[in-house]
């Protein structure tokens, strides 16, 4: 579990000022991004850790533009939208690691919104690259070459990984 990164109004934590600025540079990184935005009630044990964040009904897939934080209110518009929008919350909660932001507006005390970031993946393309694959100790390496781009990619595989990855080819 990573640790989270916590901001709460009327703290008395001597790191609250600095924890709010690495949330703001975390939320201005949204800019021009697209997020995931879920909004969920609190329960009544108040641990949102009982809550279901997969993707929900109402959930927004959406990009932001103009994110930033002036004082300690949110600030952001959804692209092709010229409304800017805002929250000021009461707590803000930023797991760096899983990319996410929990944001706890000061207006709806039984509210938390959830921000997350999507994985963004890189896609390698290789035409016909040179394979080859050996056996080392009890892994597998595979190693893909493309003597065009210079590139090498190293699979290091278990044998249950190895399995799975010959079982996805096709036949």
């Amino acid at each position: 579990m990573s640790r989270l990164i916590v901001w709460q109004q009327d703290s008395h934590d001597p790191d609250n000022g600095y924890h709010l600025g690495l949330i703001s540079q975390w939320w201005e990184s949204l800019d021009n991004q697209e997020i995931n935005w879920k909004q969920r009630l609190i329960p009544e044990n108040n641990n949102i850790d009982d809550l279901n964040w997969e993707n929900q009904r109402f959930d927004e897939k959406l990009p932001l533009k103009h994110t930033e934080i002036r004082g300690i209110t949110l600030y952001w518009q959804k692209a092709g939208e010229e409304n800017q929008r805002n929250i000021t919350p009461s707590r803000l909660e930023l797991d760096p690691t899983e990319e996410y932001l929990d944001i706890y507006p000061q207006s709806q005390p039984k509210l938390v919104i959830r921000v997350v970031k999507p994985p963004q993946y890189k896609t390698l393309e290789l035409e016909d690259p040179l394979i080859v694959g050996r056996l080392i100790g009890d892994r597998y390496l595979i190693l893909v070459r493309d003597q065009q781009q210079k590139l090498e990619i190293r699979l290091n595989l278990s044998s249950d990984n190895l399995q799975q990855f010959m079982n996805n080819l096709p036949k």
